[in-house]
């Protein structure tokens, strides 16, 4: 019986050292990973999503050409369009069809749209934007996918799956935002949009360089193919969009292959660059960054665009009249436009 006492006695402080183990090493994961709010805030914005009502009419996937230059907001206020952007920095092709196939467990949007500046990479390319555009997934089948096809060569699944072991280092460069946040982050985007209200002109903006081979490579069209299949399975209407973006360079090659696609694939196809001149956009104002994304003036002007689109058509309603949803969007334009102040009054705009 004594025996019996000593042996249940041992397993109960076995199992509380392991317990303590286990809260130890998550804490200090917490703690060591980065937390993105100061600097590079892109890291944050695939998270937000999951914090999100899933009513979406329209889903925008994409690197920063989709979530630095389209307004949600604006297709709200202004079309009654319920819209998200699940975005990141140098979001890859796969990442973008491993978030939508994510996106749909929880919501089926009526209209997918893609930004294809993404087609010029076939194969991974740098662990750091991996990361901001994948360790804020939830854990499923397509967070697993997403990592399988995204690691270089030096990376290892089980640093995702315990970030711990990629971080560990961190502890020596802590500083008081990574306790602040160990927990939880404030919001960084407005439905997946970052914000910038500050100008800086585009000038002497580089031509490409000449390329040795203008094809857009095998795995960037099979993961092209998969988004467009995903969609005509779950009967959304899937759009592909060219940001005005100046720089990185859109060859000629290129576009002719993306129209071929549409083409082919009865998909639409609209290139913001033919469009400035329409769009009434002027890249000595409506950029921040001398000619690679839009500030808000001039994502308010392309997104308007947009918004006609997608009610012309696509055929979205208008969904102001929705009770529920006017009043979820009513808090959210509260932020969106006490953003936009204190950033002109940070910057000193007018």
């Amino acid at each position: 019986m004594r025996k019996k006492f000593f042996n249940v006695k041992r397993i109960a402080v076995i199992a509380l050292v392991t317990a303590f183990v286990l809260v130890t090493l998550w804490l200090l994961q917490c703690l060591v990973v980065p937390k993105y709010v100061s600097q590079v805030v892109e890291g944050n914005l695939i998270a937000e999503y999951y914090k999100e009502e899933k009513d979406h009419d329209v889903l925008f996937i994409g690197d920063c050409e989709v979530y630095e230059n389209f307004v949600p907001a604006a297709l709200w206020e202004d079309y009654g369009i319920n819209s998200y952007i699940r975005g990141s920095a140098q979001q890859l092709i796969w990442q973008s069809y491993y978030l939508l196939e994510d996106s749909l467990r929880y919501e089926k949007s009526d209209v997918v749209v893609f930004n294809v500046l993404a087609m010029q990479y076939n194969k991974p390319q740098r662990e750091e934007y991996n990361r901001m555009s994948i360790e804020g997934m939830k854990w499923s089948s397509s967070k697993v996918g997403a990592i399988l096809s995204s690691m270089t060569e030096e990376e290892r699944f089980l640093d995702y799956v315990f970030p711990i072991l990629r971080y560990h280092s961190r502890i020596t460069e802590l500083t008081w935002e990574d306790v602040q946040y160990m927990f939880s982050r404030p919001q960084v985007s407005y439905n997946g949009y970052y914000m910038r209200v500050d100008t800086k002109p585009a000038e002497n903006v580089p031509d490409g360089k000449k390329l040795g081979n203008y094809r857009f490579g095998d795995n960037a069209y099979k993961y092209l193919d998969k988004i467009t299949q995903l969609c005509k399975e779950n009967d959304i209407e899937l759009i592909l969009v060219k940001a005005p973006s100046l720089y990185p360079y859109w060859y000629d090659e290129w576009e002719v292959q993306m129209e071929e696609y549409a083409a082919e694939h009865d998909l639409m196809y609209i290139n913001f660059l033919e469009l400035q001149e329409e769009c009434g956009l002027d890249f000595s104002t409506d950029t921040y960054d001398a000619g690679l994304h839009l500030n808000l003036w001039g994502a308010l002007k392309i997104t308007d665009y947009l918004g006609k689109v997608l009610q012309e058509e696509c055929g979205l309603a208008d969904r102001r009249g929705e009770e529920h949803l006017s009043e979820v969007w009513k808090e959210k334009l509260k932020d969106y436009y006490a953003e936009i102040e204190r950033q002109k009054a940070f910057y000193g705009v007018e």
